[in-house]
């Protein structure tokens, strides 16, 4: 499904056996690229491009990322992927209450806590974590 246009390339998110992490897809025909973005922050970068030799410029990439990364837009994707897959893709990852923000490693301390579910309300653009052993989840507002 469509989610938004850069130079005439579409930025979709597939419906079909889509899988961790949340990305969208790019077919410029000669490559193809997808850009992953988050259920937990607001940033958007490249995934990967095939085939690497065909590989466009820089600047297209940077815009591409640039315009799915625009409100309305990731927005938009939140709501396809989470209608689509079902899922924000944190489930039995590490949220640290401290710093707000799911480590890359890090391992289970009094400031964090195993994501036991996550919700995403698109009409609110918010994800609500459960968070295993805390009596209160967390609310993130994107």
């Amino acid at each position: 499904m469509k989610i938004c246009s850069y130079k005439g390339m579409s930025i979709r998110i597939m419906l079909r056996d889509e899988h961790c992490p949340p990305h969208a897809h790019v077919d410029a025909g000669a490559w193809n690229a997808r850009f992953r973005f988050s259920f937990w922050h607001n940033e958007v970068d490249l995934w990967d491009v095939v085939p690497l030799s065909r590989r466009p410029p820089l600047t297209v990439l940077n815009g591409l990322c640039l315009s799915l990364g625009q409100p309305a837009h990731l927005r938009r994707a939140r709501g396809i992927w989470w209608s689509a897959v079902k899922t924000a893709c944190l489930d039995n990852q590490i949220w640290d209450c401290q710093a707000n923000e799911v480590p890359v490693m890090k391992p289970v301390t009094d400031e964090t806590y195993r994501i036991g579910s996550a919700r995403y309300d698109p009409d609110e653009d918010k994800v609500l974590l459960s968070l295993i052993g805390k009596l209160e989840g967390v609310e993130i507002e994107l």
